[in-house]
Formats: C-alpha cells, sequence, structure tokens
C-alpha cells in the first residue's frame, strides 16, 4: 500500500531525518520519520484491534496543536479511516451535534477538554469510545499511552484504499452560517502538494505549524505537504508572537504562514528587531489582503519576501499565488491560479465577465473536495453540472492575469440601488494610520434599503474618532458606499482561521437598531 502511508514511505527515505517538533513537549517532542511511522502504526493497530476501527470509519479529535493530530492523521491513512478533528473553541452541544453528524467511532481528546467530552459522551453515549491524551481522563476512557504501545502481530494496511476515498474530514470555516465538513480525498490531498511544491516548498524546508490543526490552514497548507518530501515541521500549541519569532530563530524556519494581523503583533512584539531571520527564505500572507504600509514596515527591519496567497477549505487549499516581486505593484492581489487550477470569474447566469468586470470566482482542479460529508443539498449548492465549483468570493482580475478579491456575494449590500463591497471600504480604512483592524458589514435601513456599519480596532496608543474615519473615507470612497456609522471596538470577533466573523458583527449591529434599520427603543 502506498496511498495514505506517508510516514511509512518517510521512514523508508529519510528515516533519521527530523519530521516533526512539538514546542511544548521540549527536548523530548523531536521525532524522526522513522519514530513518527512507529507511532502511527502502533494507533493505528490499536484502533484496528482494540477498537474495531474499519475502512471508512471515523476518528475524531479535541485538542491543542500536538503531535498526536499527526500520530491520528497517518494512523487514519494506514487503516483506510477518516480523521475527523473538530474545533476546540466549541460549545459542547455544537460538538454534540457535529460528533452525532459524523458518527466517529473514537474521539481523543486532551484533558483541559474533559468537561465538554463529558457532556458529547452524555448524549452520545457509548457507542463512543473515548481515549483521553493525558491525564486522568474521564470514567471508561482509554489512555492514548497504552494505544501508543500496542503491537500488533500483523501490519496494518489496507489495500482497498483508492485516491478517490476519503481521508479527512475538514469544517469550513463557519464565517457565513454554520460548518459544512468537507470531504478531503487522498487525491485532493496529493495534488495539493504537488502544487505546493511548484509554487513554494523544496525537500529540507523547515516550517512552523502554528494555526490550530483542526483547520485546513493548519493541516494541509504547508504541514503536510512538507511532510511529504523529507521537511520538518515545528508545531505550536498556541499562537503567540514572540514565541514564534523565537522559534523561528532557534529551529532555523525556512518560511512559514501567517495572516496580516499576526504578522502586524510580530511587528509590535518585543523581539521582531533582534529577531535574527536570517535563515528565512519567504513567508506567506493570506487570509486578507497584506497592507503595504505593513509589508514595508517589515522589510524597513528584516528583508524577507513576502509571498501572497488564498485558499479555501474545499480547494487544496492552495489555490493563488503571487510572488514578493509583486508585492507592491500588485498590492491587494491574490495572484494568479495555481499551476493545476483553473479559474473563471461569472455573472448570476453562468456567463464569463470581461475583463476588468466583478464576477463570482468559480474553480476546477483536482485539488477539489469531494463534496459536504453527507450533505448533498449543500454539495449541489456548491459544485455545479459541469464541475465548477462555486467560491461564492467575487472578485476581477486584470490585464496582467492578476485576481483581486472584491467580497463575498452574501457580504456585499445595496444601498439605492447601488452595489457596494465591503472589502474595498475595508482596504481604505487600513489606510488611515490609526486603523489596525475594522470590517464592514452591511445593515437595514429605512431610506436606502441597507447601509454600511463599519467596526474598527484602533492601533495601540492611536487616537481616531468616528467622525474623522468617516471624513477618511468621503475623501476615497463615493459618498454611496461611505457607512452610516463608525464604532471603534477593542477587537473583531474571529474564526479559528484568523477570518473575522462578519455574521456576529451584523448580528450585534441588528441586535442594536432592530430589523427595518431604526434604533431600537
Amino acid at each position: 500500500m502506498f496511498i495514505g502511508d506517508w510516514m511509512g514511505r518517510g521512514a523508508m527515505y529519510w528515516p533519521e531525518q527530523t519530521a516533526v517538533v512539538d514546542v511544548a513537549r521540549g527536548d523530548a517532542g523531536r521525532y524522526t520519520y522513522r519514530t513518527m511511522n512507529a507511532r502511527a502504526e502502533a494507533l493505528a493497530g490499536w484502533l484496528r484491534d482494540v477498537a474495531g476501527v474499519r475502512r471508512g470509519d471515523r476518528v475524531g479529535l479535541v485538542a491543542h496543536n500536538g503531535v498526536e493530530y499527526l500520530d491520528a492523521f497517518f494512523a487514519c491513512g494506514k487503516l483506510g479511516a477518516l480523521f475527523v478533528p473538530f474545533n476546540w473553541r466549541l460549545h459542547a452541544q455544537e460538538l454534540t451535534e457535529l460528533v452525532r453528524d459524523t458518527g466517529p467511532r473514537v474521539l481523543l481528546f486532551s484533558d483541559e477538554f474533559s468537561n465538554g467530552i463529558a457532556a458529547v459522551h452524555r448524549q452520545v453515549g457509548d457507542a463512543l469510545r473515548l481515549v483521553h491524551l493525558e491525564g486522568e481522563g474521564l470514567p471508561g476512557s482509554h489512555p492514548y499511552a497504552e494505544a501508543l504501545a500496542h503491537r500488533s502481530t500483523t501490519k496494518v494496511t489496507n489495500e482497498e484504499v483508492r485516491e478517490e476515498d476519503i481521508l479527512c474530514l475538514l469544517f469550513t470555516g463557519g464565517t457565513t452560517g454554520r460548518s459544512k465538513g468537507a470531504c478531503i480525498s487522498y487525491r485532493m490531498v496529493a495534488w495539493n502538494t504537488l502544487n505546493t511544491l511548484v509554487h513554494e516548498l523544496r525537500p529540507g524546508d523547515i516550517t512552523v505549524t502554528h494555526t490550530p490543526m483542526f483547520h485546513t490552514g493548519g493541516l494541509l497548507v504547508y504541514t503536510l505537504p512538507l511532510l511529504t518530501v523529507g521537511g520538518t515541521v515545528v508545531l505550536m500549541r498556541r499562537w503567540d508572537a514572540d514565541e514564534m519569532l523565537r522559534l523561528v530563530e532557534k529551529e532555523k524556519v525556512t518560511f512559514f504562514f501567517a495572516v496580516p494581523t499576526q504578522y502586524q503583533q510580530m511587528y509590535d512584539a518585543p523581539r521582531f528587531r533582534s529577531a535574527d531571520l536570517s535563515s528565512v527564505r519567504f513567508v506567506t500572507s493570506g487570509g486578507a489582503p497584506l497592507p503595504v504600509p505593513l509589508l514595508q514596515a517589515w522589510q524597513a527591519v528584516h528583508r524577507v519576501p513576502f509571498k501572497q496567497g488564498f485558499g479555501m477549505t474545499e480547494f487544496g487549499p492552495g489555490i493563488f499565488s503571487m510572488g514578493p516581486e509583486f508585492a507592491v505593484s500588485k498590492a491587494g492581489s491574490i495572484g494568479r491560479p495555481n499551476y493545476f487550477v483553473d479559474a473563471r470569474l461569472v455573472d448570476d447566469d453562468g456567463r464569463e465577465v470581461s475583463e476588468g468586470g466583478t464576477g463570482e470566482l468559480v474553480l476546477k482542479a483536482p485539488s477539489m473536495c469531494s463534496g459536504y460529508f453527507e450533505n448533498a443539498e449543500a454539495t449541489a449548492e456548491a459544485i455545479d453540472a459541469q464541475g465548477w465549483f462555486h467560491t461564492g468570493d467575487l472578485a476581477r482580475r486584470d490585464a496582467d492575469g492578476f485576481y483581486f478579491i472584491v467580497g463575498r456575494k452574501k457580504d456585499m449590500f445595496i444601498s439605492g440601488g447601488e452595489n457596494v463591497y465591503p472589502l474595498e471600504l475595508e482596504s481604505a480604512l487600513h489606510e488611515h494610520p490609526a486603523v489596525q483592524a475594522c470590517a464592514v458589514v452591511g445593515v437595514p435601513d429605512a431610506k436606502w434599503g441597507e447601509v454600511g456599519r463599519a467596526f474598527v480596532v484602533l492601533k495601540p496608543g492611536a487616537q481616531a474618532t468616528p467622525e474623522a474615519l468617516l471624513e477618511h473615507l468621503r475623501g476615497r470612497v463615493a459618498r454611496y458606499k461611505v457607512p452610516k456609522r463608525v464604532d471603534c471596538v477593542g477587537s473583531l470577533p474571529v474564526s479559528a482561521a484568523g477570518k473575522i466573523l462578519k455574521r456576529e458583527l451584523r448580528e450585534r449591529a441588528l441586535a442594536e437598531e432592530g430589523p427595518s434599520g431604526g434604533a431600537k427603543a
């Protein structure tokens, strides 16, 4: 068997090369490819021999980043089972619903989440076998250490596994509604890895994974592609800007990914100016356009090349990339489609829009997911009869073939009969020197139908009144686009991937103003 047995191949080609560094475990947290394969083999054997897990069964996990994510992922690959990492931030009732929807036979969990797991177990029942990663666990749960000590009499393999089999379920960001489980196939992972190699990776590279590994950004952006070519992945349990800089220096990291907010946090960190980043070949920014002033501020201290990327859970995730030579001249662009990705912009009738026009971004490639788990309606809505995946993102393409995201179809609002794209306003707000983060949503208005409302986080120590920010916008965009109101807030709600949860902001605005746009009594 070769499909899915990453660590079996890794142990063959690079047995003594360091594969994983689990920072939270100190010196004991350095694992070679040989060791990672042994761990995956032992866990897979226990899942098969003791827990009865077979091809197509699900294995869930609730924990902060750690080597256990990769143990479970690679073990499931050996078995042909599906790895299902759950968001540890979920309320117990939300987690219960997802467990019921996906039906894992086994759920691995970290001790700090015991209370929530106990609540899930009470509602789901004893058919769900629990495994505690550390600590005392829960009544009836099995120690993870014993699972890793398991030794099978027969090799763990499943010769029936094929490219179209589903390897894991990853849940969508849920920024506009309830999360859906994207079906990630072996084929999808392989083609995403190839795209990543073509555009970015080299064998022997070293990266830091800080994004939660229940998310595609933590598991698939760089982690798995790099472990397919003999590289090293350094795992951070939780994000910390100063710690990130320390690890880049200590582990001689050659590249890493972060969102613009995290680059701002690193720039503001005490260690930033003294950090040795000489090992870094490039960094990638994604999740939102990287503000040029932040790029210039970074490079005034560290001449690190910045790449821009764009992706999503259902598609790779790597879709677009842009080299550092275009960081300023094509500022705001997500770049051009990756080597094995086809992209189009279409109107509501499916007709391709002309150059410079705005349309929905649709995609086709072998790195696309296989739909949503047991959700045929959502799958049919996303993937049309010709096999194009409808992203819901609105974009335009310039004469050089560079794409620019304008907004989300669901984010766009109509004010006085005119389309307003919040991303344009957010980009303009970011040009104000006092603005650290912002989001604009459409809210009902009795006169105009809908108007914008901006939520702004100011930089530490900076000052700007809502009226000053509105005046800043009036000097940059048409008057009908200017939000009716600006709220200066301490923080914005974000998802695990660092994306702003606009639905929460919209709900907050509706709760304050009412559904008709008038102030509540």
